[in-house]
């Protein structure tokens, strides 16, 4: 299967997980997710990981945004895993871990790269809006843990750029000034932007979040 790029259609897949048999469309429903795969179970730097998405939950739950995670190991060793991440991170894992022991998701989502090794999953991250097109990828090496602050940041970013004429600058925080849109004309921009349009550059203007 040719590589998964932005704006492509994430691919529809049922597997065995760690809270039982799931259709992955089905899981996310009319919402947003986030899937995120890993090299395999007991391995440090996920173990973090996979703690740190736990407790980060509730934010996604406010962002109405399913997680779901996968390893390439079966269910028995994702259960006896979660045991480890409970216990050593101080949280409870909730949300399914796939077990790809086929490694058909993997394949779909183009998470084995042979370079990086030949059975195991890249670290990759990919938010699925609720039409289902792939928003974002991210690839990680194996030495490097994500950072989930920024994974909420860029699901703020995509959420409000999905639904206003705006783009977000730089290290923008939820609540920042925003980017309008360069199609946009200045006169329609101070129309539709009623706290305001800061015309810095023809090409640059700036306007409060709009949904502040």
């Amino acid at each position: 299967m040719a590589t998964l790029r932005l704006g492509d259609t994430a691919p529809d897949f049922t597997a065995e997980t760690s809270q039982g048999t799931l259709n992955f469309y089905d899981y996310l429903s009319d919402g947003w997710g986030i899937l995120f795969s890993h090299p395999a179970d007991f391995t440090p730097v996920c173990t973090t990981e996979l703690g740190t998405a736990a407790k980060f939950k509730v934010e996604f739950d406010k962002r109405k945004v399913k997680m779901m995670a996968l390893s390439v190991d079966g269910t028995n060793s994702h259960n006896e895993w979660i045991k480890d991440i409970n216990e050593t991170q101080k949280t409870t894992v909730n949300f399914p871990i796939v077990a790809d022991e086929d490694r058909k998701v993997s394949d779909l989502y183009d998470m084995i790269h042979p370079k990086a090794d030949n059975n195991l999953t890249v670290r990759s991250v990919f938010i699925i809006a609720p039409d289902k097109t792939i928003k974002l990828i991210l690839t990680y090496p194996a030495s490097t843990g994500r950072n989930f602050h920024e994974l909420l940041r860029v699901i703020d970013s995509l959420q409000l750029t999905a639904y206003h004429k705006v783009a977000t600058p730089a290290n923008w925080k939820n609540g920042e000034d925003v980017v309008v849109s360069p199609a946009i004309p200045t006169a329609e921009a101070k129309e539709i932007f009623d706290k305001g349009v800061d015309v810095i550059k023809p090409y640059l203007r700036m306007t409060p979040d709009p949904t502040t």
